[in-house]
């Protein structure tokens, strides 16, 4: 397995700054006058990582014009919304390890890391706010509703053996996917794209997340948590199941099907990827992760040709091939 550097494409020259602003405004927006909040703030921070939400807003944005103020306010909110779902993603999975380091939850308790995620969704609202423009806040407003309805549904799910295929997408598309989708919209929109583009580059970004996540599923059964650098092992223990699960619960093989599901009922991990691993049904999840880029890129033919189509591209092609 190569290292998790030579997974992703270089981030453009024209981004780092633009990441740098974005930092900035985290910093600014976060400051509190109280030290044991900007302790907790600063730790989490670091769940910032890979930014590939804020450069999905710059990315689209510079494929249609320039990238001001505006682009950089909703790329720092579009991210606080996406650590403020980490942090209770890590109470809700009971994780102890994020970014390489001990999570909120493990370090203070469920109760602080709840507050915080609430703090930095409040916060980004006020930040978005900011900008000037309600339309933004009704949109992002919107999406983190249906981001708390995706992971609503798939808690009321934990443990249904009968989970289906459209359930499972519909979960993803709405607890990861539009997220990721209304920062490319909205980049795009932001600098004046036509609406046909600006559709199709919201389905770019949902299908990439939906993508993001199947990949995320894969690594949480077989990935390496030193090349990960999160808890891995959560979504078994806690009883959802991911897609190679319902791909392998759904094969008519029933002797398969009842090793698996003895598999689930006693949390034994290796048994289960032995079993997903001698059926097909990693690759068949990973196969399905490949389709659904293929589509998202295909939407990039309204992008106009250049440096930021390239790019998008390149992103597109990085989500199932990397290994954290």
């Amino acid at each position: 397995m190569h290292p998790a550097s030579e997974r992703l494409p270089a981030v453009p020259a024209s981004m780092a700054g633009l990441l740098d602003e974005v930092g900035l405004a985290f910093e600014r927006q976060l400051s509190s006058d109280m030290p044991s909040v900007n302790t907790l703030c600063r730790h989490v921070e670091r769940y910032r990582g890979k930014m590939l939400r804020p450069m999905m807003v710059f990315m689209c944005g510079e494929a249609f014009g320039d990238v001001g103020r505006s682009h950089v306010i909703v790329a720092a909110t579009c991210e606080m919304i996406h650590m403020a779902t980490l942090v209770h993603d890590d109470v809700l999975d009971e994780a102890e390890v994020r970014r390489r380091g001990h999570t909120v939850n493990h370090l203070r308790g469920n109760e602080v890391a709840v507050m915080l995620g609430d703090y930095l969704i409040s916060n980004a609202f006020h930040l978005c706010s900011q900008a000037g423009d309600p339309a933004l806040n009704l949109r992002l407003g919107e999406v983190t509703n249906t981001l708390c309805e995706g992971e609503l549904v798939q808690l009321s799910h934990r443990d249904d053996l009968s989970l289906d295929e459209p359930t499972y997408f519909e979960i993803v598309r709405r607890k990861t996917a539009v997220l990721i989708g209304a920062c490319c919209e909205l980049g795009a929109m932001l600098s004046g794209a036509p609406r046909p583009a600006v559709d199709a580059l919201r389905r770019f970004g949902e299908g990439l997340g939906v993508a993001f996540q199947i990949q995320d599923d894969l690594l949480d059964l077989e990935g390496r948590e030193e090349v990960v650098g999160k808890s891995l092992g959560r979504d078994l223990e806690k009883g959802k199941l991911t897609l190679p699960l319902i791909i392998h619960l759904a094969r008519p093989d029933g002797e398969a099907r009842e090793r698996a599901i003895a598999a689930i009922r006693a949390r034994d991990g290796a048994a289960l990827i032995a079993e997903l691993s001698r059926e097909g049904s990693l690759a068949a999840a990973r196969l399905r992760a490949e389709e659904l880029v293929a589509r998202a890129r295909a939407e990039l033919s309204h992008v106009p040709a250049g440096a930021a189509r390239d790019a998008l591209d390149a992103a597109a092609l990085a989500i199932v091939h990397r290994d954290f």
